[in-house]
């Protein structure tokens, strides 16, 4: 394989002439430019783009790290995330932190010694110093962490408000919920936007917030329990999709009918809501558009542009399907 050196002898110019063509820095007069990268072509050389990244401490690399890649919710903003930085000409390296603090400071020292660019995460895990001792850009998605960081989240306590609105108008009257993790901020606004509506009624009972920590198997165990324990509970919030599918499943187990019995609606819009059975009323996040906001922004702060808002918060869409259609 040729060298810079072989390239530059070749061409009759010199090493530094060669590599401020490659890197684009400092002047080259058009003809010696095209001269060299003929010489290149006829070489076939290839720049050793990992000796150029230690140089530059750029690497056109970005990091991802999500919580459960497991949740259909990832996959999806994970692909607009992709789409976004290829064709920008970045490539993302994707960590899974399993909500465990010490799993994403591991991530993130790793991304630092692969001089990543910048670094969108979802996390609620890390304090905010140890975000700002990261010397690069990053931007947080569905959590926020801080005012001071980029912050790309949707509007959960007003979308479930709507939810709960909804199950409501459709006539149910003992409505539970089922709340994701303690520490996970979205989690504790949609069970505040639940409380909004519900929390004074004569009928509530803080026996009707149970945890389902986001999965399907705790969701589909705490709705069982509680359905038992409240066979009255005609309507169910759930957090999110996963724990809405628990919670369709605890009521096939159950012997009771949705919609009929008990109405079921979920947060995230996932598109494991168009496959169960009913089909799964939801309040659907834009989570292509989040992805892409985020990807577009982080390299916006890479490439040092002029940022208009380092904070989004886009609105949620009431989908209604089988789950809580009611004739």
């Amino acid at each position: 394989m040729a060298t810079m050196r072989e390239v530059a002898k070749k061409a009759g110019v010199s090493v530094a002439t060669v590599s401020r063509v490659l890197n684009s820095n400092g002047y080259v007069n058009d003809e010696t430019r095209k001269k060299v990268l003929e010489t290149m072509d006829a070489l076939k050389y290839k720049p050793n783009n990992v000796a150029r990244s230690l140089f530059k401490k750029q690497t056109k690399t970005i990091g991802l790290i999500v919580p459960d890649i497991t949740n259909p919710f990832f996959p999806q903003l994970a692909r607009a995330v992709e789409d976004v930085t290829n064709e920008k000409g970045y490539t993302i390296i994707l960590g899974n932190s399993d909500e465990k603090p010490e799993k994403e400071q591991r991530y993130l020292d790793i991304l630092e010694q692969k001089y990543v660019d910048g670094i969108i995460m979802a996390t609620n895990t890390l304090p905010i110093e140890h975000i700002k001792l990261l010397d690069k850009p990053i931007v947080v998605v569905d959590r926020a962490i801080h005012a001071d960081v980029p912050t790309i989240v949707v509007q959960n306590r007003k979308g479930a408000k709507a939810a709960v609105n909804h199950l409501k108008g459709i006539g149910c009257q003992r409505i539970a919920h089922i709340k994701g993790p303690e520490h996970v901020d979205n989690a504790n606004e949609r069970c505040q936007g639940y409380l909004d509506i519900v929390g004074t009624e004569p009928w509530f009972t803080p026996e009707f917030v149970v945890d389902g920590n986001y999965t399907t198997k705790e969701s589909y165990h705490a709705a069982v329990k509680l359905l038992r324990n409240h066979p009255e509970i005609d309507g169910i919030f759930a957090g999110n999709d996963l724990m809405a599918t628990g919670v369709l499943k605890a009521a096939h187990e159950l012997g009771i009918s949705i919609p009929d019995e008990l109405a079921v609606i979920g947060f995230d819009g996932i598109d494991m809501c168009e496959t169960t059975h009913p089909e799964l009323s939801t309040l659907a996040q834009p989570i292509y558009q989040i992805g892409e906001a985020a990807a577009e922004l982080l390299i916006d702060l890479i490439e040092k542009k002029q940022i208009s808002e380092s904070f989004k918060e886009y609105p949620v869409d009431l989908i209604i399907r089988g789950s809580t259609k009611r004739t």
